[in-house]
C-alpha cells in the first residue's frame, strides 16, 4: 500500500504513467496534494525517509493559511 510521504494519508491518485509501462508513475496525495514520481529517491517517496521538518499532520493542514488565488492578467489600455 502506498501512503503519502508528506502527510501519511492513504488515498493516493495516479496522475500519469510513463510511456514505457512500469518505469514510473506520477502520484498525488488527495489530502495535502503532494505530488511525486515513483522513480525519485526514498527521501521523496517513502514516509520513513521523508525529512522530518517537511512532514505534515492533519492539524498542520487544517491550520495552514489559505493560498491566495492568482489575479487575472492586466490588459493593456
Amino acid at each position: 500500500m502506498t501512503i503519502c510521504p508528506r502527510c501519511a494519508f492513504e488515498t493516493i491518485e495516479k496522475l500519469y504513467s510513463s510511456p514505457v509501462p512500469g518505469v514510473w508513475d506520477v502520484l498525488q496525495c488527495e489530502r495535502c496534494l503532494y505530488t511525486w514520481r515513483t522513480s525519485e529517491p526514498a527521501r521523496r517517496t517513502q514516509r520513513d525517509a521523508y525529512p522530518e521538518q517537511f512532514k505534515l499532520t492533519p492539524e498542520d493542514i487544517a491550520n495552514a493559511p489559505e493560498v491566495p488565488a492568482v489575479p487575472p492578467l492586466r490588459t493593456s489600455a
